[in-house]
């Protein structure tokens, strides 16, 4: 089985930039009801994944000077990403795919200069071992 079987590509993934505003940020996120979406650097490259939290905690340790009214002033850049989101190579193997979807909803999954080329997401993973899980609890017809 390979990486790019599960990929969901990277048109069809919200995604956002190091300069994206923090107004940007958090409509995107509240349009599109998701509590992490990856960031991208100027070149496309994977820069991590920004999080409901590292959001909050970024407006609550700025002392009041972020506020939802003013957020459109600063950059996702300057936020600290609170959670490792790493992503994998399309070249891995899926063992290490599986690794990483244990412990992170989706992983992000880079082509060999580092650029992102979309995700896969844990819970299509976890559909595809149910298909092989349903059918070896079928008992074939006629058994007994």
């Amino acid at each position: 089985m390979n990486i790019a079987f599960f990929l969901l590509p990277k048109q069809d993934v919200i995604c956002l930039t190091l300069d994206s505003t923090l107004r940007q940020t958090l409509e995107r996120m509240e349009y599109h009801r998701y509590t992490a979406v990856p960031v991208l650097n100027d070149n496309g490259e994977y820069a991590g994944t920004v999080t409901e939290g590292d959001l909050l905690w970024h407006m609550k340790n700025s002392g009041g000077k972020i506020t939802f009214e003013n957020a459109s002033k600063f950059v996702l850049k300057d936020v600290p990403f609170r959670m490792d989101i790493k992503p994998v190579s399309i070249d891995a193997n899926m063992e290490d795919l599986i690794n990483l979807a244990k412990v992170q909803n989706f992983v992000p999954v880079v082509d060999d200069m580092n650029r992102f080329i979309g995700i896969v997401r844990r819970s299509l993973i976890i559909e595809y071992c149910e298909r092989f899980v349903s059918k070896e609890t079928v008992e074939p017809q006629g058994a007994s």
